[in-house]
Formats: C-alpha cells, sequence, structure tokens
C-alpha cells in the first residue's frame, strides 16, 4: 500500500510537471506571436520629412496680413478646401470601424471579424491580420467561452486523464483556452499572410432565413482574397487542422489519435460555422428587438 501511494503521487507530480511544461510552451508561442506584431510595427515607414507642414511666412506673422486672411478665408471657397480635407481626414481613417459592426454579439461573443453588408474595404496587412486574432483570442469573452467548454468538457469526463477537483478543471481550462486561441491565429492571421486571404465575414444582410444561413455557412469555403475577388478558404480548413495538429503537444499522450485530432479540428470548424450564422443575423437582431441601426 506505501509503494502504491508513492507510485500515485509520483504519477500525479510528473503529471503537473507536464502540465507546467505545456503551459510554458503555450505561452512562449503566445509571446512569439506578440513579439512578430511588435517587430512589424517598428518597421513600418515612419512619416516622410516632406509631409511636415510648411513654416509660417513673415506676412502671416503680422497682425494686419492675419486679419486679411482670416476674411479672405470666409469668402474665398478656395482656401476652405484644406480644412474641409483636414477635418474628413478622421471620418476617412474610421471608415473600416464604421463599417464594421459590434464588437461583441449579446456582450458574450467576440463579433471583430464581422464587416456590414455591400461593404468595400481594403486589404488587411499582415499587422492588422494579427491584430485581428489577438483581439479574438484575448477578449474577455473569448476566456469565458473557454470556460464553458471546459466546464462541459469537465463534467462528461472528455479526458480521464485529468481527474476531478479544481486541478482538473484547470487542466481542461488552459487546453480549452489554448485550443481556441491557437486556431484563430492560424486561421485568421499566420495562413491568411501567406494565402493572401481576407479573414473576415462580410454579411449579406439580405434573403430569406435559410438562404442566409446557407450563405454563412458556404463562408467556411469561400472566402474573400485581398485582391477583392473570391476562391477556396484555404485558410479556414489548413488553419484549423494545423491547430489541432498543434493542441497534441500539449493533450496526454494517449489521446494524440488521428481520430481525435480529426475531431478537435472538426470541433472548431463547427464552431465557426455557428459563429458565421450568429454574426449573420446579429444587424437583424440589433434592430428589431434593441431598435439601434
Amino acid at each position: 500500500m506505501i509503494l502504491g501511494g508513492k507510485k500515485r503521487r509520483s504519477s500525479c507530480n510528473s503529471r503537473a510537471n507536464g502540465d507546467f511544461r505545456f503551459l510554458a510552451e503555450l505561452f512562449a508561442i503566445v509571446a512569439f506571436l506578440a513579439a512578430t506584431c511588435a517587430a512589424h510595427a517598428q518597421n513600418t515607414p515612419a512619416t516622410k520629412p516632406d509631409e511636415t507642414p510648411p513654416a509660417p511666412s513673415d506676412s502671416q506673422t503680422k497682425p494686419d496680413s492675419t486679419t486679411s486672411s482670416q476674411s479672405d478665408k470666409k469668402t474665398d471657397p478656395q482656401q476652405q478646401l484644406p480644412e474641409a480635407a483636414s477635418s474628413s481626414a478622421p471620418n476617412q481613417q474610421n471608415g473600416a470601424s464604421d463599417n464594421q459592426q459590434t464588437n461583441r454579439i449579446l456582450w458574450v461573443m467576440p463579433n471583430y471579424r464581422a464587416v456590414s453588408a455591400n461593404t468595400e474595404l481594403p486589404p488587411m496587412s499582415v499587422k492588422e491580420k494579427f491584430v485581428l486574432a489577438t483581439h479574438d483570442s484575448l477578449d474577455y469573452t473569448s476566456c469565458l467561452f473557454a470556460g464553458f467548454v471546459a466546464g462541459y468538457e469537465y463534467a462528461s469526463r472528455e479526458y480521464p486523464e485529468f481527474h476531478a477537483e479544481y486541478a482538473g478543471y484547470g487542466r481542461y481550462l488552459w487546453r480549452s483556452f489554448a485550443d481556441q486561441a491557437i486556431a484563430n491565429y492560424f486561421t485568421e492571421a499566420v495562413v491568411p499572410a501567406f494565402t493572401r486571404e481576407d479573414p473576415r465575414y462580410y454579411t449579406l444582410g439580405h434573403g430569406g432565413f435559410f438562404h442566409r444561413t446557407g450563405y454563412a455557412i458556404s463562408r467556411l469555403m469561400i472566402t474573400k482574397t485581398d485582391s477583392g475577388g473570391t476562391r477556396f478558404n484555404v485558410s479556414e480548413l489548413l488553419g484549423n487542422g494545423m491547430g489541432a495538429a498543434v493542441s497534441n503537444l500539449y493533450y496526454p499522450a494517449q489521446e494524440r489519435t488521428l481520430m481525435k485530432t480529426s475531431e478537435n479540428w472538426g470541433t472548431q470548424f463547427a464552431a465557426d460555422g455557428v459563429a458565421n450564422v450568429v454574426k449573420e443575423f446579429w444587424p437583424d437582431i440589433r434592430r428589431r428587438f434593441f431598435k439601434q441601426k
């Protein structure tokens, strides 16, 4: 009995050490992605010296010349054009956010990828794709969703190797969070950066319920490209597959089977399909039930 107790304690200690090791590897992956975004931001070109506004002339500093220039601005419409252009510049910069929807659906579900119907946006840079994946992965609502998934798997004893009690739920929780975060980075940033695909979801916005539902599900197979065309959605299929393969690094060895990897891939793929359907009808729900345009 004493030897058996020692064996159980040693196996639990080795399992805990393995959990901490895999958690450290996960944090290393996230840190690497964040460092990539930071490096890309530092390499962006700075403002050119030629774009600095010219220094005021001596005639503009005199009191009599300033009063005459102000009166000319009021009468001459040509001199008002630069002011109008400068005031409209922030609106042009915020055009993408105005055309996109709310960041969350019912204050719970992340909605950073959805774009309103009949909207044409400029292509996303590699940095913007990584920022989008970061928003979807690290939003507090994503943590809540990971907690719900972990609770379901914990209640159904999906992985008996994790055992029960609070420590067992913790093993489910951080793995569930890692699953969705890694899948988001692969489908929204890493793979689209190479395939030059647009990871955003453009709503249809018209038609019947079944027509729009079919459109939302079909976006799992069809996506827009950075050049404005459409093609097979390589990022969705390959990205979720790569995420399921990476998840084998932090799951127990006996769970690293082809069947289990395919199941994880299918779960992520189906979750994205359900999310597309919710994003498609979210503008109608806001307009009808919350009286918001």
